[in-house]
Formats: C-alpha cells, structure tokens, sequence
C-alpha cells in the first residue's frame, strides 16, 4: 500500500486506482476495524478456532473485503470471521478487496473483465461470481445476464466454495479437476470428503472414479441412497433430470402400485421464487 498520505487514493479517478480496485491488497490488521453495524453479533468459538487452524496451516483462501475510511485506516464489509480468525493465529496481515468512496460501477467492470480471462482456476471464478453478487447485490439471475453464463454453470462453481478449504486450496493447485471438487460436494461430511481427496491424489483417479467411490460412500451412510438403485428405471431417470433442472437434489418416490410424489427441496425464499418460475416456464 502507499506510504505516503499525499499519494492516497480516495476515488477510481486517482493515479493508482486501478492497483487496488478489483485487486487484492495485503493489508496490516491493524489498520483495519469492524463495522458496528455488521448484523451478527456472536460467533460459535468451535467454528472459529478450526478456521484459525485451517487459516495457519493455508493461510486465508478467500480475501476479506474492507471499506477506505482515510489514509491506511479501513473498516469491514465482508470476512470478519476470517479477519477474526486471522487475529488468533497471530498474522500481521490479511488479503483484501478495497472499495473506495465510488468504485463501484469500476469495481464491477473490474471483476467481469476478471472473470473473462483464460488462466483462472475453478475456485478463483467462485470467488469473482460470489463477489459480484454479494458486493454488488445481484442475484444469480442478474449476473447470469451481466455475464453472459447460464445460471446453473454459476450455481455449479459457487457449490464449490463448500468444500473444505484444503479441497479448495488443490484445486486451485492443480491437483484435481472440477469434476472431482462437484463429485466431492455431495458429502457433508468434510472429514469423507478429505478421505476421498487423499484417495484421489494417491490413486490418480478419474472423475468418474471419483463418482463411484463417493456413491459407494454415500450409500454406505444412507440406507435411503441405497433404496434409490430399487426405483424402476423412468423414476430414476426422472430423478436426475428434475435435479438437474431445478439444480437441487430432486427425490422421486415410486409405491409398488405405481403411484408416487415428487419433492423438490429449497433453502430459502430466493431458490423457492427461482424454482417457481422454473415451473412456470419463465426461468
């Protein structure tokens, strides 16, 4: 960052803007301060020392994002359980996204240009779509317009910043395919879906591999998964294509008289709206 307060940069029209918006920029966490407005209020201690462990052993995956109150003096939008956690272990520094006072129409155009580019890994486009639609307020929708993707291809790479953080860090490493991180996603357990990533590196296995073994996992754990493979063959096939309509976990029950229900799960209002007019026909 500049040292110099005469060369501070306070608007997207100040030589050397271009470094800080729509970039990362280390920054003392000393300098920065959380916002007295920030709605939540506690924070479960368990969660946050295992983000510390995670945070020491990586370092901070996903920036924090700070907002310029004055010259090297900045308070949080985004990330204070990172920022937290990033105390605990004793850093002196923090990845961050700055805004300033009107960059928002720049930062914007900056994380698109972003986003366009060839060299990027599966995690770093997780990172700009979940910027973008939580710094610019968008929803999944809006930004499948603004960037010409389907929605569900954004769905697909936001999923992955579920992950553990260790799965997240060897993908944008190399070392497995966004194939293997969506294959691993449907664990909740992260401790399996680690189990299953050592697999992976040790025995170079293939997506479809990868599949296998955490089907055979899943329907280890869930008796219900297993019951699936009785379905008769139209109810299984309906199954995955109504999952992969609506982009949730989509569950056909079939009676022996041939009868049966339809679920379609959701998690909030927004992916109720979503799948409602996915229904209508106007998604």
């Amino acid at each position: 960052m500049l040292k110099d307060p005469q060369n501070d940069i306070q608007s997207v029209g100040d030589k050397n803007a271009d470094k800080v918006v729509g970039n990362i920029v280390e920054l003392e966490l000393s300098a920065i301060e959380v916002n007295p407005f920030q709605p939540r209020s506690s924070f479960n201690e368990e969660t946050l020392k295992e983000l510390a462990t995670s945070i020491k052993e990586l370092g901070v995956i996903q920036p924090i994002t700070v907002r310029k109150l004055g010259f090297n003096s900045y308070q949080l939008v985004s990330g204070e359980r990172r920022f937290r956690a990033s105390k605990m272990v004793g850093l002196k520094t923090i990845p961050a996204y700055i805004r300033i006072a009107n960059d928002q129409e720049s930062l914007e155009m900056a994380l698109v240009e972003n986003i366009q580019r060839q060299d990027l890994d599966p995690i770093e486009i997780a990172l700009s779509y979940q910027r973008l639609i939580e710094e610019i307020d968008l929803t999944q929708e809006e930004l499948s317009d603004r960037i010409g993707k389907n929605r569900s291809t954004i769905a697909n790479y936001l999923r992955l910043l579920k992950l553990d953080p260790i799965i997240q860090t060897g993908m944008r490493d190399g070392f497995i395919s966004m194939g293997h991180g969506r294959a691993l996603i449907t664990l909740e357990d992260t401790s399996k879906q680690l189990e299953i990533y050592e697999k992976i590196i040790g025995e170079s296995l293939s997506v479809r591999e990868t599949e296998a073994v955490v089907i055979n996992q899943t329907q280890a754990v869930n008796p219900a998964a297993s019951r699936q493979k009785t379905l008769p063959v139209y109810a299984r096939k309906a199954t995955k294509e109504f999952s992969e309509y609506f982009h949730v976990k989509a569950e056909v029950k079939v009676t022996n008289s041939g009868k049966g229900k339809l679920i379609i799960p959701f998690s909030n209002k927004e992916e109720l709206e979503r799948i409602s007019k996915l229904i209508k026909g106007e998604g």
